[in-house]
């Protein structure tokens, strides 16, 4: 489908629906990111005023190298390829990647699996004349009647010369996921929470730390206050490749996001990068996370 108002006018997207009580977009036009997602009919991802806008109305450059703030809206926004976080010339915040719009190559729905799958394959290039050649090809893959699904990232070099590459995935949740008395876990222990919203002091310097030791990380988001079920996002992904976990949260009032961003370079003090892996000619790097949405009961006391 193509949207066709305000500043979202132009922009494509692809409608999944499972069948199992997920739904969600994928947006072509903004580097085959996930927009809006909705869980039984709840809608999770944090989403801007603007909405989608079509990447065509501004560029990560602007605002002195923060024009990403203007376009950052759903689900999923995935940094790089060569360069995240604060902006250091030539640099623009996140790099120049994001919501750089892609070619899609298939929407199908696969019935040869042992599961049915619904999947969709785009290719996104970021290219500049003399320097950086970086495809990222990524296929988004659906179970059909679950709730959950897959994205696996493949970033090539194709220049002739060793490129440094970087990337981050910037999860971005909202109400009614993140809520009073929410939580987050890292392999099972507390990492955030209990989340109090409106907060006016609830902004600050996001903080990374390893994924561990184990070949798989498991992040698991509890939302708390809807009855007696509790929403559960969990999203796991390979800490070979995605060896750091970084968490950032914006709980001001008109604002309640919370970020969740698997990472491939820890985190320096003021917001820079450590240093960033380097592709040879011809070489790739794969990512794969999963998400998996869930109602599970709440645990109550009384006194």
């Amino acid at each position: 489908m193509t949207l066709d108002e305000g500043a979202e006018r132009g922009v494509r997207a692809l409608a999944f629906s499972t069948g199992g009580g997920l739904d969600f977009w994928a947006m072509t036009d903004r580097s085959f990111d996930i927009g809006p997602l909705w869980f039984k009919g709840i809608p999770l991802a944090w989403q801007s005023p603007s909405g989608f806008s079509n990447p065509m109305l501004t560029r990560s450059e602007h605002d002195a190298g923060h024009g990403v703030g203007r376009m950052l809206s759903g689900l999923l926004m995935t940094c790089g390829l060569d360069h995240v976080r604060q902006p250091d010339s030539p640099h623009p915040l996140h790099g120049h990647f994001p919501m750089t719009p892609a070619r899609l190559l298939t929407s199908a729905e696969s019935w040869d699996c042992a599961t049915p799958t619904l999947i969709a394959e785009a290719e996104v290039i970021q290219y500049r004349l003399g320097a950086e050649c970086l495809r990222l090809k990524r296929c988004i893959a659906a179970p059909i009647g679950d709730t959950a699904l897959t994205i696996q990232d493949t970033v090539t070099n194709d220049s002739s010369h060793v490129q440094v590459h970087d990337i981050l995935y910037h999860f971005n949740l909202g109400h009614p996921l993140v809520t009073d008395g929410g939580t987050v876990e890292l392999n099972g222990r507390a990492l955030l929470g209990p989340i109090q919203m409106a907060d006016q002091n609830g902004t600050g310097e996001a903080r990374c730390i390893s994924s561990g030791n184990a070949s798989t990380a498991q992040v698991r988001i509890l939302s708390a206050g809807r009855g007696t079920k509790a929403i559960c996002l969990d999203v796991s992904f390979g800490t070979a490749s995605l060896p750091y976990l970084q968490v950032w949260q914006d709980l001001r009032p008109a604002c309640g996001l919370l970020a969740i961003e698997p990472c491939a370079s820890g985190r320096l003090p003021g917001g820079r990068s450590e240093q960033s892996t380097r592709l040879e000619p011809g070489e790739s790097r794969n990512y794969s996370i999963t998400l998996r949405f869930s109602e599970i009961d709440q645990v109550r006391t009384t006194n």
